[in-house]
């Protein structure tokens, strides 16, 4: 759990760049619910991350804006009743959002038309549907 992250696609995030923080959990733990440190807090500084291309940066920074604090990235985990699993789940969650993050973006949509068959198909439908209502009309006169 001290290694460095591996985020995907030529990326890693180095062990020194990553900063934990323990706390105690609320919710189940049975005894050591009270003396146990086992709530996580994972902390990144992707303005100051040395895992990234200056272009990988700004586009991580920019669309992880909202939940940055001062540049700050922060996960926490708290599912789990050992803080080893919820050090595991920080870590998958950062690597998970880092990637997404990183993801180049959808290509644009093209405008397309829709082709003779599905508009004739479409006012047949019409036609059959207006029909339909013209009969009903007659039947309640």
């Amino acid at each position: 759990m001290t290694g460095p992250l591996v985020v995907g696609r030529g990326v890693t995030i180095p062990a020194r760049d990553l900063s934990w923080r323990f706390s105690r959990s609320s919710g189940p733990g049975g005894q050591g619910v009270n003396t146990t440190d086992s709530r996580i807090e994972l902390f990144v500084d992707l303005a100051a991350c040395e895992g990234f291309t200056a272009q990988q940066r700004e586009r991580v920074l920019e669309r992880l804006g909202p939940r940055l604090v001062e540049g700050v990235l922060t996960i926490a985990a708290s599912e789990f009743r050992s803080q080893l699993r919820n050090r595991r789940a920080a870590r998958e969650r950062l690597a998970a959002q880092l990637a997404e993050a990183l993801a180049p973006p959808p290509p644009k949509r093209r405008a397309t038309k829709p082709s003779r068959g599905a508009v004739a198909r479409r006012l047949d439908d019409k036609a059959r549907r207006s029909k339909v209502k013209q009969l009903r009309r007659r039947d309640a006169d």
